[in-house]
């Protein structure tokens, strides 16, 4: 069978898709990129913001237009929240969508085939096999799923429901069998993964986790994926002692103002958030630390904002994911009053996008004439003088370098030459070191 897979949204969803792949490979079939190819379509759908769900029912939409035979199973967490509303999609035949809630996601390649996945105790694909679902050279890796937080703007508890981690033995196992398949890089996440190990009456399950994971495997890299700031213990920090680590945080803020962090109900501060900053660039030389921001919360005055402002710009984050509060059902947030205009949250996010284009190219600048290690993912080209090669060091700077040889899948030293500030990437001079 030839399957094709799409996602919209997170990591955990990028995640989860790889995850399927290799299970639809390890049971034979093709992954194929054209839609008009595929027997199957599995969407993995996000519904975090309106626009998303916009964009999960156009990507069904647009699929099914391409190849009316194909099947096409619809899940994640518009799937999960409105499921009548996938089935009466307009344009799209009723009895081609299967909906597969996130409670039925894990098994749902079982669903599809007919077949049982088996765990992975061996390898999922065979050595001479390209590395990477889709020619990846990092796997993203989902060890926990669900949020037993409250924050009132976040559709995602209702949608994930409470918080499930998966057992340290199955992690470490799947990530050999992925290195041995040839993964140069995991990247470890979950809907609240600082919580990783709580259901199980560990609350330093993550740093055990990754413990085991650079005790036990040889992998070159790992990373992790989005932590919020609360669940970070005074130790936490230590785990980048191992080189291995990569040195990026995402610690998402949402507001640097008090006032609005408490009416989303986050569960920190400036002074607390600050402190924590401060001992991540004490203890991890050159950390890439990057955020996340919502912009027009119901009840966000021009103050609230300027100072949410202002704290962002002491932060000197080096990366923004900056989103428009949008009004999600079953939320707190969406019965608050004084809900802001689509123009006044626009001009808030142009705003904050100035400010983090400057952050960004002064972390990059920062690195300017160092020696970094770059794992290679693709090429993005070719000029008469070689292959335009792209990756990403440990501390995730985009870099490309234009060299004679394809380089993907290989982590090489670099010197650090110049920013290119438009298309936010780093030139780069490789000091080759292959086998």
């Amino acid at each position: 069978m030839k399957v094709h897979l799409r996602m919209l949204g997170c990591r955990l969803n990028q995640s989860e898709i790889d995850m399927m792949a290799r299970q639809l490979q390890a049971q034979g079939h093709e992954i194929v990129d054209a839609a008009e190819q595929a027997d199957w379509f599995v969407v993995n759908t996000c519904a975090v913001t309106q626009d998303a769900v916009r964009s999960s029912r156009r990507l069904v939409r647009d699929l099914h237009h391409a190849n009316t035979a194909a099947q096409i199973s619809v899940t994640g967490c518009y799937a999960q929240i409105a499921p009548d509303e996938i089935r009466t999609l307009s344009g799209v035949a009723a009895e081609s969508i299967h909906i597969v809630d996130n409670h039925g996601k894990d098994t749902l390649v079982e669903k599809i085939t007919g077949v049982r996945v088996q765990p992975f105790d061996h390898e999922p694909i065979s050595r001479d096999a390209h590395p990477g679902a889709a020619g990846r050279t990092r796997a993203f890796i989902k060890v926990q799923d669900g949020c037993d937080n409250a924050c009132t703007f976040c559709v995602t508890t209702v949608a994930r429901g409470a918080g499930r981690s998966r057992s340290i033995g199955e992690i470490v196992a799947e990530i050999r069998a992925l290195h041995a398949s040839g993964y140069q890089e995991a990247v470890l996440t979950g809907v609240h993964l600082g919580s990783y190990g709580y259901d199980l009456g560990d609350h330093a399950g993550l740093i055990h986790l990754v413990r085991a994971i650079l005790g036990d495997t040889d992998l070159p890299r790992l990373r992790l994926s989005s932590l919020e700031p609360w669940d970070l213990a005074p130790d936490f920090f230590t785990l980048w002692d191992n080189p291995r680590l990569g040195r990026h945080l995402h610690l998402p803020l949402q507001s640097g103002c008090d006032a609005t962090l408490r009416r989303m109900a986050r569960h920190t501060n400036q002074v607390e958030f600050r402190a924590l900053i401060q001992a991540a660039r004490t203890a991890i030389p050159n950390v890439n630390i990057t955020t996340d921001v919502i912009v027009g919360f119901p009840g966000e005055t021009d103050e609230e904002f300027a100072v949410s402002t202002d704290f962002i710009a002491e932060m000197a984050f080096s990366g923004m994911h900056i989103f428009r509060y949008s009004k999600r059902p079953g939320t707190a947030a969406a019965r608050m009053k004084n809900h802001l205009a689509e123009a006044v949250k626009k001009q808030r996010s142009s705003q904050l996008h100035t400010l983090a284009a400057a952050m960004e190219a002064e972390f990059a600048r920062q690195a300017l004439n160092q020696t970094e290690n770059v794992l290679w993912e693709n090429i993005s080209g070719v000029t008469q003088d070689g292959f335009i090669n792209v990756g990403y060091t440990d501390h995730y700077i985009r870099v490309r370098a234009v060299h004679p040889r394809v380089l993907t899948n290989h982590i090489t030293p670099v010197q650090m030459e110049s920013y290119d500030e438009m298309l936010h990437i780093m030139n780069v001079t490789p000091i080759l070191y292959l086998k």
